[in-house]
């Protein structure tokens, strides 16, 4: 079976072999930018979005990416097809580059561009069959008066600290609050809510990501003339919502059925979440850039 290859600033090299340097900031401080990314039946769903979504962190952390955004886009694909892999997820990653041991990002003359594309399996099949029991994190989300939240920064230890509560507790996923006590979003994904047939989810302004599946979510609900509000909520609403589902590009759209202990709805998955699903999943039978060109 032929070694997985995984790109390091234009060269392809095998599993084994790919390397970056201990200086990388990246390593050192966390100091670079990410995405995850799904490629469905040879198409990489909404890659423009992404690579674009890149560039803008780099730019706010100023951060000069070393490739036109059209010369990533080819490079993500190109990592997909030598790989062999029409289906997948595909993890860019943009650091600093190497440097000395200070923070004076000056001293990383030159970023380091890797992408790595691989299979992965986030969730078992029978929780998007039963749906999720999730907690709520008392890790709180990094305030968007410290850090913007349209940011995918490599340092992740925010969300870490809170899967590690979810991890001690036993269940998959866990609800982080904003420092206020808004529901936020959770340690990888957005989160919806159903309430007599429509949609809410938190707004971004609050310290979430906008996540690109997040987004189909909202643009295919709209397009079915399901009403997506945008709003602040606490958990009581969680709690007494019709449906709640998670969205993100490794977990797609998952139902959750208990929170904290607390039924949602009948304890099922609820039936606009699975007619969501199911639109997400024709969505991205052509919404994407073709990996072989």
């Amino acid at each position: 079976m032929a070694s997985q290859l995984i790109y390091i600033d234009g060269q392809f090299y095998p599993k084994e072999e790919a390397k970056v340097s201990v200086f990388d900031h990246g390593l050192l401080y966390g100091d670079g930018v990410f995405e995850g990314i799904r490629a469905y039946g040879g198409r990489v769903f909404r890659l423009k979005e992404h690579v674009a979504r890149l560039y803008s962190g780099a730019k706010t952390i100023m951060l000069d990416i070393p490739l036109s955004q059209e010369e990533m886009i080819a490079a993500v694909c190109d990592c997909f097809r030598v790989n062999g892999l029409s289906d997948g997820y595909c993890r860019l990653v943009v650091t600093r580059g190497i440097g000395d041991l200070g923070l004076d990002p000056r001293k990383c003359p030159v970023p380091t561009v890797i992408i790595i594309a691989d299979q992965i399996t986030l969730y078992p099949p029978e929780y998007y069959d039963n749906g999720l029991n999730v907690i709520t994190c008392a890790t709180r989300r990094v305030s968007p008066q410290a850090l913007d939240p349209a940011l995918k920064p490599l340092n992740y230890l925010n969300n870490i600290m809170a899967k590690i509560e979810t991890t001690q507790a036993g269940v998959p996923e866990g609800i982080m609050l904003s420092s206020e006590g808004y529901v936020s979003e959770c340690t990888g994904d957005n989160l919806f809510l159903v309430e007599k047939g429509e949609l809410l989810t938190p707004p971004l302004y609050i310290g979430n990501l906008a996540g690109i599946t997040r987004q189909a979510i909202i643009d295919v609900a709209r397009e079915q003339g399901i009403a997506v509000h945008e709003d602040l909520f606490r958990m009581h609403r969680v709690y007494n919502a019709d449906e709640v589902f998670l969205t993100g590009t490794a977990a797609e759209v998952v139902p959750v059925v208990r929170v904290d202990g607390r039924s949602i709805g009948d304890g099922r998955p609820g039936p606009l979440t699975g007619k969501l699903w199911h639109l997400f999943t024709e969505l991205t039978t052509h919404d994407g850039e073709p990996i072989e060109g």
